[in-house]
């Protein structure tokens, strides 16, 4: 599965404590068009190199994706 394009669910529903980006705020990295800048490079951190898209996480639209996300961000904080 690839990323849907313009969703960045992924960039703003978790918590990413290496940018100390709390959850539900947008990564430093998510660009306007909601794309990681830092996509293929060393800087990207490894938490996010790892996370995968999946049918389960993205579901059928972006408002799912940001939905699933932020219930796993709740029950894993």
């Amino acid at each position: 599965m690839d990323c849907r394009p313009g969703c960045g669910a992924c960039c703003i529903a978790p918590s990413i404590s290496t940018l100390d980006k709390p959850a539900g705020v947008p990564c430093r990295h998510l660009t306007l068009d909601l794309r990681c800048a830092v996509f293929g490079r060393a800087e990207r951190p490894a938490c996010c190199s790892g996370l995968r898209p999946a049918a389960e996480m993205c579901g059928n639209n972006r408002a799912e994706a940001l939905d699933w996300l932020a219930k796993l961000e709740e029950a894993t904080a």
